[in-house]
């Protein structure tokens, strides 16, 4: 059939300027007579071939990890070569092969989102409520130049669920579900809602959710009593200070199609009124965001064009919670943050085995970060942190897919990027206190703050399938990104400031360096996939057994690493103190990550009356060096293995998943990291399916109620004096959670 553009296509490729999109599948429709979005036309070499391979989270893993947590991050916990870094109780960080935040591109709906914070408490995955998820899809090795860019590791798409349409001309649709859970270490509970209404060509969606905890406890008491401290409160020593939040998001869709042409328009409001950082020095007392989003997908008989437009503002504030002293009146930092962005992709098809992509992006990124004056030493002027912050970033790609044989073939990639960063004048409470601000506001101010960084990614990578059964692949990329606003103009030397500008928990001060180089990473890649062969199909749905196996190399030129403080206010102690927190300043050096991925499935038992038992498990191991220094690379996940033990009799469905975590030695020593020991923990999942509209969950996390800290869950400041340098306690980790009994109920309507 020969598809020709529709007025709907032209309209909407006039308004939008760019944007990729992933192809959107809708979950099937519990009944008549709601169906599934879908947009008919010969697949093309990418989509059948899907080179390199994402990992999909499926259905049923998405909705065991929902229950756990509100926490859209948590929905890429256990997946391959993915660690989890720790924040805010909605807010943690992944990680991919030892790359995070910054370093990988996190996509919202196809939003390039960005933290607005000197602590990157408001991180992309914050955005989006883990119960509006619909789809996750994590590029772990080889990353396409189409979904890269301005990141050295994977690339995570997280996409909300996808519109729904009647199946008839001249009907309507009205669908909704209402969801809830509890958890008991923290008291926390969640609810959400979404109302879908539609016809044929139009569906009208609401989403709502809120979540809220209390602190969390550990399963031992692992902070000494006097860390209990300051004019905060004094908790228990088995209670996680600053571990408590409250979020609230809603969202508004309306999705048009028409033939193979879907047009959605979104927009979505986020508000945080307190969410406590256990690993920060302060907390976010305020964060409101407002994005919207719109993008087109059609298809035409030269291929396919997808166009995206979005806008982000954000409004974000810290202070001290009340766990912390709060210094008399508090200590108030305001950020404001605002995005627009935009791209186009266009797929074609110029041979049955050859697919090319051509795209486009834009970002223009605005940040604000000022600190109201509190008096004494603090005062009497606003404090800027960061004023008339620009990062604006123009992309170019082009992609080609080609099929040699029914044996091989290949994909090759090139994107060019400019990215521009600015900085206006700062100043600090006080400049006539030269020693405190006055000095280091007036170098900075003297500087030359502009910017202008040139990049080029090139991917190239083969895939070799022997048989039905057997997959190979192996690469070559080169990634690039450009330092952030924070990484480049954090400009005070005073511990008290520095100290507010550390975006990786830590509990260190960190000052900017103007002259920074973008990094450049180099990752050779191998993989393997082996599973058993069903009698008729060509790649097994379900296989009686499977294995993956990723192995990696990456070694990175001008990595942003850091370096002791020696000049303006650090001192001669902060050079050589190896048992404290300390002042750092960011510097280009060089390191090295190599690690393995594997993950595999096997079917143990399978008959009516004992119902299916299967076997599935996740190895991940990274090791990281920096090159010049001969240092570990911070926050690196330590060896680790999960083992999943499942069962299903009609609609009953359970996992008793165990997790093996080795000891965390080899550290940052320039940032005094603290080390953990290994542990093992003890999980439960647990389903019942009632029937097409209602659903019961069940579990246990950590059942035995095993001590253990988190490796990457950076340092306990969650207490007391922790604006001071020396206020709290150092070398105490954040701890894990203890026992948590989690019950949730979803129903449809």
């Amino acid at each position: 059939m020969t598809l020709r553009p529709h007025p709907l296509a032209l309209a909407t490729a006039c308004a939008l300027a760019h944007g990729p999109l992933r192809a959107q599948t809708a979950p099937e429709a519990p009944r008549p007579p709601v169906q599934t979005v879908t947009i008919t036309a010969p697949a093309p070499l990418g989509e059948k071939d899907d080179l390199p391979q994402a990992q999909a989270v499926d259905a049923a893993t998405l909705a065991r990890r929902k229950l756990g947590s509100s926490d859209a991050a948590a929905l890429l916990d256990g997946q391959p070569g993915v660690s989890l870094n720790g924040a805010g109780g909605v807010s943690a960080l992944p990680a991919v092969h030892g790359l995070a935040d910054d370093r990988l591109r996190v996509q919202v709906d196809g939003m390039d989102l960005m933290a607005a914070c000197p602590n990157h408490m408001n991180s992309p995955l914050s955005y989006i409520d883990a119960s509006a998820v619909g789809q996750v899809k994590v590029y772990a090795g080889i990353t396409p130049v189409s979904v890269g860019g301005d990141s050295l590791g994977g690339t995570v798409q997280v996409e909300s669920a996808a519109p729904l349409f009647a199946a008839q001309p001249g009907t309507w649709v009205h669908k909704g579900e209402l969801g809830g859970a509890y958890r008991s270490n923290g008291q926390a509970w969640s609810a959400d809602t979404n109302l879908t209404l539609a016809t044929d060509a139009l569906s009208l969606r609401y989403s709502g959710a809120s979540t809220r905890s209390d602190n969390v406890r550990a399963a031992w008491a692992f902070k000494d009593p006097a860390s209990n401290t300051g004019a905060g409160s004094t908790l228990p020593a088995d209670e996680v200070g600053s571990s408590a939040y409250r979020a609230h998001n809603q969202a508004l869709s309306l999705a048009l199609r028409q033939d193979n042409h879907l047009l959605q328009l979104s927009a979505a409001y986020q508000d945080i009124p307190f969410e406590g950082y256990p690993n920060q020095r302060m907390d976010m007392t305020s964060n409101r965001s407002i994005q919207i989003n719109a993008r087109y997908r059609g298809q035409y008989d030269w291929g396919e064009l997808q166009a995206q437009a979005y806008s982000q503002r954000t409004d974000h504030r810290m202070d001290m919670g009340p766990d912390r002293d709060h210094y008399g009146t508090g200590m108030p930092m305001d950020t404001a943050g605002r995005t627009l962005g935009a791209s186009v992709q266009a797929s074609l098809m110029t041979t049955p085995d050859e697919l090319i992509r051509l795209g486009a992006e834009y970002q223009r990124y605005r940040l604000n970060d000022w600190w109201p004056p509190v008096g004494g030493t603090m005062g009497p002027n606003t404090f800027w942190n960061l004023n008339l912050g620009q990062r604006d970033k123009v992309d170019v790609y082009a992609e080609q897919e080609q099929r040699w044989s029914p044996q091989w073939s290949h994909q090759i990639g090139l994107r060019l990027s400019r990215v521009h960063t600015a900085a206006g004048a700062v100043q600090g409470y006080n400049d006539a206190l030269s020693s405190l601000w006055g000095a280091d506001a007036a170098a900075f101010n003297a500087a030359d703050r502009d910017r202008s960084d040139l990049n080029a990614d090139l991917t190239a990578l083969a895939r070799y399938r022997p048989d039905v059964q057997t997959l190979y692949e192996f690469g070559y990329a080169r990634k690039s990104r450009a330092p952030n606003l924070y990484q480049r103009y954090a400009w005070s030397t005073q511990g008290m400031a520095a100290l507010m500008n550390n975006f990786v928990g830590d509990g260190n001060g960190y000052i900017g360096q103007p002259d920074l180089k973008p990094e450049v990473a180099h990752t050779l890649s191998l993989s393997g996939q082996w599973q058993a062969a069903n009698a008729t199909d060509s790649v097994p749905a379900d296989p009686a057994w499977s294995l993956r196996a990723n192995a990696y190399l990456t070694r990175i030129e001008h990595y942003i690493d850091a370096q002791r403080c020696g000049f303006g206010q650090c001192g001669s102690d902060n050079l050589s103190a190896t048992d404290g927190f300390v002042l750092l300043q960011y510097a280009n050096q060089r390191a090295q990550l190599q690690g393995l991925d594997l993950s595999g499935q096997a079917r143990l038992w399978d008959d009516g009356a004992g119902g299916r038992w299967g076997l599935n498990g996740v190895l991940n191991w990274v090791h990281g060096r920096n090159l010049q220094t001969h240092d570990g690379l911070y926050n690196q996940m330590p060896l680790n293995l999960r083992l999943g033990l499942s069962h299903a009799l009609g609609g009953w469905q359970q996992t008793l998943e165990w997790q093996v975590v080795r000891a965390k030695t080899d550290v940052s020593a320039v940032r005094n990291e603290i080390r953990t020991p290994a542990y093992a923990l003890l999980n439960w999942r647990a389903s019942w399916q009632l029937d097409d509209s209602a659903r019961l969950d069940l579990g246990v996390d950590n059942l035995l109620d095993r001590r253990y800290s988190q490796p990457t869950g950076g340092a306990y400041l969650g207490q007391g004096s922790s604006m001071a340098i020396t206020g709290i306690p150092w070398c105490v980790a954040v701890p894990g959670k203890a026992r948590s009994w989690l019950v949730g109920a979803r129903v449809a309507f």
